[in-house]
Order: structure tokens, then C-alpha cells, then sequence
């Protein structure tokens, strides 16, 4: 019988974490038919109405699917799920999701701002930003090409990349901390040059996100464009009707 730690969390949200770990230990493997609720419910040691609960969450987080009348199957390409209220750094986010995040820098460079960014970013012609190009990985899959642009002056002069997260070079080299950002999201056919950096299908499309940073003086301090695989990840938000 599998056995699920004392946690303080509801039951069916207990199941869902052991699920996802049998899955990624590859007990379960992509593609693969869970055995029956029935049976399944027994081996947790939950009730069928809890199973039930759990897999409803997994079904949501695209990491099973359920067939009517067939069964629950693991997804054979499980989907980083997130909501977009919260601004999480991307290391964040693919960790929460249970994958290790890493890096590939494709070029650092200081350049003169561009004509198209100079309002954004509150700059003056001929002013430097620092840009800032990577790829993201989950579990060593190229999943997001990243640029960033930060104004030079915000950065001391020996800057360099060094973690996985820029929130956290921006913190440790020059103090700078990111407190929110304004979000535009829009979708995007097949890009030559960024589908291939990602390792694509022919078809396959991009979510972009782009993305302001403020700090807590409302300086704009990071603008990004990341291009997320639409098949690697899945964003949400909660809505609410106004009393």
C-alpha cells in the first residue's frame, strides 16, 4: 500500500502531491491507464470521493486525463500550470510545478536603447540598456526564450548573470527588487528563429507574455518578452464579478 505522510493540507490535495510523485518516479508512465478508481482508492487508503477530488485537480493541471467511460491516463506531455495574479519569478514557477528549472544564456550585451523602448523604460536616446537573452528549461527541456532589457544605470558596471533567476541578480548585485508587473499575453504562430531555439514542431505555437517590472519607487526596471511553448504551459486567472 502507498503510504501518504501526516500533512496538515486537505486529503485529496495529500493525494494529488503522491500522484504527481509516483509519476514523475515513473510508477506511472506517460500514456499509461491509472488502474481503476476502485482499486486506487483502496491502495491510498482515501475514500473514492476523495480519489475523485484529486484527479479532478490533476485533470485541471493537465497532468491526467480522463476518458469517459474508459479511464484516467498520465498526459504524455505534461503542462506547467500556473495562475497570472501572483508574479513569480519563472524559476518559481517551474519548480512549484514540480520540474527542476535551469538556464542557457544566449548572449549578454550592453546596447543603446531602441527607439520603441526609450518610453517604456523612461529613457533618453542614446542610453544604455543591458540585453539580456535565455533559454528555459524544465527537466533539460528548452521550454521559454527569454529577452530582457534593464536600464544600464540601474546596474553596476561588473554585472553578470549568474543564478537561474534575474530577480535574484538584480537583488544580490545592485538591490533591486521587484515588486510587480503590468502583463500583456497574445499568441503566436510558428517564429522560425525562436521555434527552433526551442526545439518546436513545425505548427507548434508560442504564448508570449510581455511583461513590465517595477520596483517599489515604481521604476521600470525589467522589460520582458518570454516566449513560452503553448503546448508546455497553461495559465490561468481567477475572475470576479464587482458587488
Amino acid at each position: 500500500m502507498m503510504i501518504i505522510n501526516p500533512d496538515p493540507r486537505p486529503l485529496y490535495m495529500r493525494v494529488v502531491d503522491k500522484l504527481k510523485e509516483e509519476i514523475q518516479q515513473e510508477r506511472f508512465q506517460p500514456g499509461q491507464q491509472l488502474p481503476p478508481e476502485p482499486r486506487l482508492a483502496k491502495s491510498l487508503g482515501v475514500s473514492r470521493a476523495t480519489l475523485r477530488e484529486a484527479l479532478r485537480v490533476l485533470e485541471e493541471e493537465n497532468v491526467v486525463e480522463r476518458i469517459h467511460g474508459v479511464g484516467t491516463f498520465v498526459k504524455s506531455d505534461p503542462i506547467i500550470a500556473g495562475g497570472i495574479e501572483e508574479l513569480l519569478s519563472i524559476t518559481e514557477m517551474i519548480e512549484r510545478n514540480g520540474q527542476i528549472p535551469g538556464a542557457k544564456l544566449v548572449s549578454l550585451e550592453f546596447v543603446e536603447v531602441e527607439e520603441k523602448d526609450q518610453v517604456k523604460l523612461q529613457l533618453n536616446p542614446k542610453d544604455k540598456i543591458l540585453l539580456l537573452k535565455r533559454i528555459r528549461t524544465a527537466n533539460n527541456e528548452n521550454v521559454i526564450f527569454c529577452i530582457d532589457k534593464i536600464p544600464a544605470k540601474y546596474l553596476p558596471e561588473n554585472f553578470t548573470y549568474k543564478h537561474q533567476s534575474l530577480f535574484e541578480d538584480l537583488k544580490e548585485s545592485n538591490s533591486l527588487e521587484i515588486q510587480y508587473a503590468r502583463s500583456d499575453i497574445s499568441a503566436l504562430g510558428y517564429e522560425a528563429e525562436i521555434s527552433n531555439l526551442l526545439n518546436c514542431d513545425q505548427g507548434e505555437s508560442l504564448l508570449v507574455l510581455n511583461q513590465m517590472h517595477y520596483d517599489r519607487l515604481d521604476r521600470p526596471i525589467i522589460y520582458s518578452n518570454n516566449y513560452f511553448r503553448a503546448n508546455k504551459f497553461k495559465f490561468s486567472v481567477v475572475r470576479r464579478r464587482k458587488n
